[in-house]
């Protein structure tokens, strides 16, 4: 009876907010009265009701699920079975861990596999994998925000900048009455930050990934004047003169501190780890950002969410390993080499201090798949491990057999960049000489392209830093440099905007996935020319 109850009047919370008329345009202007107000703040309590009930809810899950993770993964083995089961499908629902490793052998994700055979080992998930895993992220998400930052889910206080969510699992509209000042399913970018722009009182910004924040800070910059002109025209809502006049004067002292000048309350940056951000979160906090957290409810990769992140407050995201569906095993990681361990553990398994690559499987063409995706133990909740991601060994560069890992060649990178007077480093990619066949007769070396702040121009002599430090980080590196094997690192400036450019190349194209990972090793020719094309020196 009880729980019958507990049903009815959820049933009724989730009417009386789809009865509710879409406010959350009207609540910011001023000429609606009272009345509008009253509504707007009835629509926000009850949506935050059913908000906390849910989440209490899926918290609950995680406890249970993470305080027995191996009678929980022994049920998501048994869902994966039951879901594949066909004729095709050589294992039953009884099947034990041990039966079923023994009859899938592991499967690499690798670049080679995808380019000779046009198809991905994993089905891409543009749907954002709407699942269970994504449900509780998106719910925990908010909660632990809430928490950390109480107002920032107050009417009014969120704005999304990009067409798509950073949440991994997107709720019906009753939830963007919590928070969000714009609808983003249904505009374009530069329509969703003149709304932000026109809402001083922000909290916090939105944005799918921190690359696609990047970009919407830079476009700012760029199309600062037409922006201001738009606010001050009316265009879209009433005229707000006065707010475009604080556009360009913050605009006129330059990118370091801009989203507190123009949103003063603003406390945190919410977007989606999906691999190769790092770089952007840098950017961002060194500039445009300046003084704001950063947030990612969850760590996703090609196949699912991997990762809950239950701590707003941590400077450098961590996330818990959940046991739930997709299906988590982890491959050890040798020191040194990296070359993977026979066998793969469970998430009780896991020891602090080690890395481990993950190993995800795909219940519908069931295959045990290693995504690359690399991580290091930092702790526990209950019997599950949190960690933090380390790099992708998808993206090692690797022309002599120095396998130059992501994390390695990134920290070497950092290490020139600060060699370099007034640099700050926005984006860069790398190509084997191989891709671009511009080895000319000489050793095979790595080709790089980064976009910097602050510089426009390189010299021979910091370019020749970024080999220096390649070579104070990988002793391999290093030795096969004094053997003449492989040449230096040539270095090269692109232009404005030539990232966003690969970034909308690689959206355009057929095996493009949810989450958009920024790749730092391109190995498609057309996509090296295209950042080619756009060097400056």
């Amino acid at each position: 009876m009880l729980l019958l109850l507990l049903l009815l009047l959820l049933l009724l919370l989730l009417l009386v907010l789809l009865l509710l008329p879409p406010l959350a345009m009207l609540r910011q202007q001023q000429s609606q009265g009272p009345r509008w107000s009253w509504l707007a703040g009835l629509q926000h309590r009850v949506a935050w009701a059913v908000l906390c009930w849910a989440a209490a809810w899926q918290q609950r899950r995680l406890e249970q699920s993470s305080l027995h993770v191996g009678q929980s993964q022994r049920q998501t083995l048994r869902w994966c079975l039951k879901e594949a089961q066909g004729p095709r499908c050589p294992l039953t629902e009884s099947t034990d861990m041990t039966t079923f490793r023994n009859h899938l052998p592991l499967t690499k994700a690798s670049q080679a596999q995808e380019e000779e055979s046009g198809e991905r080992l994993l089905p891409p998930t543009s749907n954002q994998h709407h699942g269970e895993a994504s449900l509780q992220a998106t719910l925990l998400g908010l909660a632990a925000l809430n928490k950390a930052y109480p107002e920032v889910l107050a009417p009014g206080g969120m704005a999304c900048v990009t067409p798509t969510s950073p949440w991994p699992h997107p709720l019906p509209w009753p939830w963007h009455a919590l928070s969000q000042v714009t609808h983003p399913a249904s505009k374009a970018p530069g329509a969703l930050l003149l709304e932000a722009l026109r809402s001083p009182g922000l909290r916090a910004l939105e944005a799918r990934t921190a690359v696609e924040l990047l970009d919407v800070f830079l476009g700012l910059e760029a199309n600062g004047e037409k922006l201001a002109e738009a606010i001050a025209a009316g265009n879209p809502g009433a005229p707000l003169p006065r707010r475009a006049a604080e556009l360009r004067e913050a605009l006129e002292q330059g990118p370091r501190g801009l989203a507190l000048r123009l949103w003063p309350k603003m406390q945190v940056a919410v977007t989606l780890d999906a691999g190769g951000q790092a770089e952007a979160v840098a950017a961002l906090g060194a500039l445009w950002c300046q003084g704001l957290a950063f947030f990612s409810p969850a760590y996703a990769a090609s196949g699912g969410v991997m990762g809950l992140n239950l701590w707003p407050e941590q400077p450098h995201g961590v996330y818990v390993l959940t046991p739930g569906a997709p299906l988590i095993e982890l491959l050890p990681v040798k020191e040194g080499d990296r070359e993977e361990a026979a066998a793969t553990i469970l998430l009780a398994e896991a020891q602090k201090g080690k890395e481990y690559e993950l190993v995800l499987t795909d219940h519908a063409s069931l295959t045990r798949c290693c995504l690359g995706d690399v991580v290091q133990v930092v702790g526990a909740y209950n019997q599950c491990p949190v960690v933090r991601f380390v790099g992708r060994l998808g993206q090692t560069l690797s022309v002599r057999g120095e396998d130059m890992r992501e994390d390695v060649f990134f920290e070497a990178l950092g290490r020139a960049v600060v060699q370099w007077p007034g640099a700050k480093l926005l984006d860069h990619g790398c190509v084997e000489s191989s891709i671009l066949d511009s080895s000319g007769g000489s050793a095979p070396h790595y080709e790089v392209f980064v976009a910097l702040r602050g510089l426009r121009n390189l010299s021979e002599e910091n370019r020749d830093k970024l080999d220096h430090c390649l070579q104070e980080v990988s002793p391999c590196y290093k030795s096969l440099r004094f053997r003449g094997s492989v040449g230096p690192a040539r270095v090269h400036l692109v232009g404005q905007g030539a990232f966003r450019e690969l970034r909308e190349a690689l959206a355009a194209c057929p095996s493009s996935c949810f989450p958009p990972e920024m790749p730092r090793v391109l190995r498609h020719r057309h996509l090296a020319r295209l950042l080619q094309s756009r060097v400056l020196s």
